[in-house]
This record gives structure tokens, sequence and C-alpha cells, in this order.
């Protein structure tokens, strides 16, 4: 019995961990693109899981990009990039319809300049995102995507107006 006492600890401590992680890691997210002390952090946290998490490994790829708009070298902005593309890649290949990794993509190639060729996946994501997120019982994540989504240039006024008259 008290073997079993330890195990639901560790297991609810790791949850608890899991959850607190992931709730750093959205906070520095947000703050990345126009932070760069954010996209570091958020680079550096993200460094320390492993690929058996594929959310945190979306958000280490999504940090490397991030930092390709903080560097000024073309070389090193490349490389940041194209670092971060493969790990995304990874990540989604591995958990391709978990709606956070979907998040990630969709909100990368929103923002990525035209001339990267990285926007294939907009529309696909676009519509996945419209018609998951409203079932998202993770209510901190479904807040990230929804205010992201309102606010994207890639999502017509239409699309804005469906999207809030669904969420209300």
């Amino acid at each position: 019995m008290q073997n079993l006492v330890i195990i639901l600890a560790v297991i609810l401590a790791f949850g608890n961990n899991q959850e607190s992680a992931l709730s750093r890691v959205r906070s520095l997210y947000q703050k990345a693109p126009n932070e760069e002390g954010a996209a570091k952090d958020l680079l550096r946290f993200t460094n320390d899981f492993d690929e058996g998490n594929p959310v945190l490994l979306g958000y280490n790829g999504a940090a490397h990009m991030m930092m390709a708009k903080h560097v000024v070298n073309p070389f090193s902005k490349m490389s940041h990039f194209n670092k971060g593309k493969k790990i995304y890649k990874n990540a989604i290949l591995s958990a391709p319809e978990n709606i956070e990794l979907r998040f990630l993509r969709f909100a990368v190639q929103s923002e990525a300049p035209g001339f990267l060729g990285y926007k294939e996946n907009i529309t696909e994501d676009k519509k996945f995102l419209m018609d998951e997120v409203l079932t998202l019982k993770d209510q901190e994540l479904r807040k990230l995507i929804l205010d992201y989504l309102l606010a994207s240039k890639s999502m017509s006024a239409g699309e804005k107006i469906i999207l809030k008259e669904k969420s209300n």
C-alpha cells in the first residue's frame, strides 16, 4: 500500500511538472518574437527536453526559428531557421494530429517571410485549428490559439467572424 502511495505521488508530481513546464514554455513563446531574452530562454529551456515530448520539441524548433529574427548575421539567421524547421518537422511527424504542434506550425509559417518558401501548410492547419480549437479542454492553450487566430493576418475577416461567433 505504501508503495502505491509513493508511485501515485511521483506520477502526480511528474504531471504537475509537465504542466508547469508547458505553461512556462507557452509564456516564453508569446514573448519571444519581440524579446530576444525570452527567445534565448525558450531555446535554453526546451533544449533540456529530449525527443520524447513532441510538443516541447516543437517549441524548441519554434525557438530556433524565432532566434533567426533576433540575430544579425544572415548565415546565423538561416542556420537557426533551418535547424528549427528540421526539429519542428520531426516533432510534427511524431504527433501530426496534435493541435498545439499544428498551431505552432501555422504561426511559424504565417510569420515566415515569403522568400523562405515555408508556407505550404497554412491552409490545412488553419482549417484544423478552426475545427478543433473550441473542443480544447486546456483553457490556457485554447486562449493562446484563439488570440493568435483572431489577430493573424493569415485569417480572413470572415474566418475571424465565424471563430468569434463559435467561441461565444
